[in-house]
């Protein structure tokens, strides 16, 4: 029996046509322009347009800085702002490989876990009381990687009320799923609603752009951080190859592509909704952003064990079965995992089909 994979953070998207004919045309009409290590000057003012709150001229707050990837757009923040001994407040459910990168740039993380009963709603009050003199950065997803949760613009204002309290803190934002989404209100941008020094975006183009396999992402800092980010990455590697850029400018210019992104995924959302509408308390509010689910399994888990250890039981059990899944112990939250739709719906339905089974 072939494995299907539901756990990949990738989908099954091809490069658009628009940007593989931009590529040819460069590649026709060579030489090829030089990027400076932050990046094309033309990528990052349309990148700049995308923020309602960021000027294109040397009065704005913040500079843009393009990177290797949205993993490389973390580390450089988080090394640029983190002193020794700095804690990194991170809002959970979260993206799993959140730790390793706070790790990395020196920092220790620790988690706020947020409820799903209540669709893991901000709450101010908790944040408050969460926050330490240690702690450096508030760091959160928004659309949340794995719950699908898009933060509305008056929880984001909510918080940064808070967070504005703290002179010394740090607010983070992951934005890269901000085009993937199913409501009817846009995601807003944290620096749509703040454009405080420290308020800090990073995105990328492999999610909602489909350029998969570009390793293309970017940040949005204020001055000072994006001059060290660009310092750091000049002597480790260098502006992002000029391809990749010149397609994720395509991308922005093109807001469409995100558009038929959202349209692709559509009958496969609905195809997992449906599927998880039949198991009674698994997936109380549907997300609104994202290409994943995260429903609650703790219903069928094993009594006899630990919740951690139930969890990676069940994993392993739908693993054995054919299909593989995220366990959400990773994410902060055991008993829960985290399903990709963006699968061919031939895979999904099959994955699907060996799901029940092995909950039933």
């Amino acid at each position: 029996m072939k494995p299907i994979s539901l756990a990949s953070g990738y989908g099954n998207f091809s490069t658009p046509p628009t940007v593989l004919a931009r590529i040819q045309q460069h590649l026709a009409n060579q030489p090829l322009p030089h990027s400076a290590t932050a990046g094309l000057p033309e990528l990052r003012n349309a990148l700049r347009l995308r923020y309602s709150g960021l000027q294109t001229d040397e009065n704005s707050t913040h500079e843009l800085v393009v990177t290797p990837g949205t993993k490389a757009a973390l580390f450089l923040a988080l090394s640029a702002v983190l002193r020794p001994g700095d804690e990194v407040l991170l809002l959970t459910p979260n993206w799993f490989g959140f730790a390793e990168l706070v790790k990395a740039a020196g920092g220790f993380l620790r988690e706020l876990p947020l409820s799903p009963t209540d669709n893991y709603a901000l709450r101010p009050e908790a944040v408050r009381a969460a926050l330490t003199p240690r702690t450096r950065v508030l760091l959160f997803s928004n659309p949340n990687n794995p719950t699908g949760r898009i933060y509305t613009r008056p929880e984001l204002e909510a918080l940064l009320a808070v967070t504005a309290q703290f002179p010394e803190l740090f607010v983070l934002a992951d934005e890269i799923y901000d085009g993937i989404r199913f409501g009817e209100e846009a995601v807003p941008s944290l620096l749509s609603c703040s454009t405080a020094p420290r308020s800090v975006v990073v995105n990328g183009f492999s999610k909602s752009h489909a350029l998969v396999g570009w390793n293309i992402g970017y940040l949005a800092a204020a001055r000072w951080i994006a001059d060290a980010c660009t310092a750091r990455l000049f002597t480790t590697g260098g502006a992002v190859a000029v391809l990749s850029q010149l397609a994720a400018l395509e991308t922005v210019e093109n807001p469409a592509i995100s558009a038929a992104l959202c349209q692709q995924l559509w009958l496969n959302r609905q195809l997992m909704l449906n599927f998880l509408a039949a198991l009674p308390g698994a997936l109380s509010h549907p997300p609104l952003g994202t290409y994943y689910a995260f429903p609650d399994l703790r219903a069928y888990l094993l009594p006899h064990l630990p919740l951690p250890e139930a969890s990676a039981d069940l994993v392993a059990r739908l693993l054995a079965a054919g299909v593989e899944v995220v366990d959400g112990t990773s994410c902060g939250a055991p008993g829960f995992v985290r399903m990709s739709y963006a699968v061919a719906s031939s895979e999904l339905q099959e994955a699907l089909r060996r799901l029940a089974t092995v909950l039933r």
